[in-house]
């Protein structure tokens, strides 16, 4: 007797749909998986057979054989324990065959019958709508990832006997739908800028890089406040869209990070601690996951420490910085994973961390200060927009208790006004923020009066700016002018954005 089931094996962070062929023959009891299994999906063996046993059903004792079609694609993990099961009960008679193949069923089974949550549900659910497979039968645990994308109908069941009922009619069960009241949950932020000690000129820089999503780097003492600036970016950033938090799910799902299921409505902080290898910030593996950089794609990855990071894991940040993409090869196939993120950086000036400390006294020589700033890369640090000193607070600014102190909501306001500009500046091209934007849509959109042009001239002569750096200024100016409101770059502008090129001044 031969049975068919769809299931999904993922693939970066897509899936592919996987036919689950289930022949029983007679001969000597033997259950074999074939199909480029990994040691997880051989394990199944062990798993199907407990978990129909403890479910009531009897396990044939004849010569199983499962396919896992097409076979030239790896699979792994134990997402196919349920559809392994379900393919054996339907060919061994205990499964209407023609009710299970309009299905796609995804799971790990306990060895009592229980159905287990696994990886992937997003992707696989996109997958199925592509390919026109409507009926998803997953664990009752991934029920909010399988609906949320829509237009499949997602089964959610807790264990194998509820499964077998349902498909043989003797079960009703409504499929999943996932309310906007669960799409728009309020996401309720502990940390404001409200609760920031002095740091004008830092508080102002982070809000000028929310507002145009540039990359910035942020360079004071210990316990100036670096990362307590950091941590409240998220706050002042505009809302996803329903897209954004589509492609930021499916990266998470696929990565087996845990979230509380659903769409991940919020931009992501991720902060890495600095001994982090290339490989996690990056990605990597046999079969590669998302690391740190895709984990941050559409929210910010903020990097403290940052002169501390291995050299060989800061140059891992090059290509995404500059494609918001970044590509892992290996011997059969690359993959290419979203990594569309703003960098927060944040480092002492030198390696005591007193350069430049109004009261503390730097014990560094100039080799050691040169060393420690020269583990970062020119061509890396060209592609931070904003450089900015966060100097040592006084007392008076510690001790100071100003209760009318700007709120994140307040300069939230500002960054979404902004951004809603750059949306209708750049409709249609794929860019949404003006840190994006390349050559052609820096002439087209970076227009300067006279006085600007011949204050960016000064600067960029006096100053030796790269080309790079010329951009970088060019395209800051432009956010500060969308915070003024003003369509033409004015020299209060170009003098602001040159103010943020500190390690270019250097």
């Amino acid at each position: 007797m031969l049975s068919i089931i769809y299931s999904a094996a993922i693939n970066g962070i897509d899936a592919n749909i996987v036919e689950v062929e289930t022949y029983i023959s007679s001969g000597m009891p033997i259950f074999s998986i074939v199909g480029l299994p990994d040691i997880a999906v051989k394990e199944s063996r062990d798993r199907v057979v407990a978990a129909m046993k403890n479910s009531g059903f009897d396990f044939p004792s004849k010569k199983i054989t499962v396919n896992l079609a097409p076979a030239d694609i790896k699979k792994e993990g134990g997402i196919f324990d349920l559809s392994i099961a379900l393919g054996i009960l339907a060919a061994n008679g205990k499964i209407k065959k023609e009710n299970l193949q309009k299905f796609c069923a995804v799971g790990e089974l306990s060895l009592d019958g229980k159905i287990r949550k696994v990886k992937g549900v997003l992707p696989i659910s996109l997958i199925l709508q592509k390919n026109k497979i409507k009926d998803f039968i997953v664990p009752f645990a991934n029920r909010q990832e399988a609906a949320v994308a829509g237009k499949v109908n997602a089964y959610p069941f807790k264990t194998l006997v509820e499964i077998v009922r349902f498909i043989n009619g003797e079960l009703v069960c409504k499929p999943y739908v996932y309310g906007e009241k669960e799409l728009n949950v309020a996401i309720e932020l502990n940390c404001d800028f409200a609760d920031v000690k002095g740091q004008h000129n830092a508080r102002r820089a982070t809000e000028v890089a929310a507002a145009g999503s540039h990359n910035i780097i942020m360079s004071g003492p210990p316990g100036s406040g670096k990362t307590m600036i950091a941590k409240r970016i998220p706050g002042i950033l505009p809302s996803m869209t329903f897209d954004e938090a589509v492609e930021t799910t499916k990266i998470w799902s696929a990565a087996g990070h845990a979230f509380t299921g659903g769409l991940i409505s919020h931009r992501t902080f991720r902060s890495p601690h600095h001994t982090s290898s290339s490989a996690a910030l990056a990605g990597g593996g046999a079969c590669p996951k998302p690391g740190e950089v895709s984990l941050s794609h559409n929210g910010v990855l903020f990097l403290d420490e940052f002169a501390e990071f291995r050299r060989d894991a800061l140059e891992v940040l090059r290509q995404p910085l500059e494609d918001k993409t970044i590509t892992i090869s290996r011997a059969k196939n690359s993959f290419i994973f979203p990594a569309s993120f703003m960098l927060v950086a944040a480092m002492n000036p030198c390696p005591c961390g007193n350069l430049g400390h109004r009261e503390k006294e730097c014990i560094c020589n100039p080799n050691q200060i040169r060393r420690y700033q020269g583990k970062i890369s020119g061509p890396l640090m060209d592609r931070i927009d904003i450089h900015v000193e966060v100097p040592a607070l006084k007392f008076s600014e510690l001790s100071n208790l100003d209760t009318n102190a700007e709120s994140s909501a307040k300069i939230r306001e500002r960054v979404v006004k902004a951004r809603k500009i750059q949306t209708v500046r750049f409709s249609g091209s794929g860019i949404y923020a003006n840190a994006q934007m390349q050559s052609k849509e820096i002439k087209k959109y970076c227009i300067l009066d006279n006085n600007a042009y011949e204050m960016l001239k000064t600067a960029i002569e006096k100053l030796n700016f790269s080309a790079r750096s010329y951009d970088k200024i060019l395209k800051v100016s432009r956010t500060i002018a969308d915070l003024d409101g003003n369509d033409i770059i004015k020299a209060n502008h170009i003098a602001e954005a040159v103010r943020y090129r500190f390690f270019d001044r250097s």
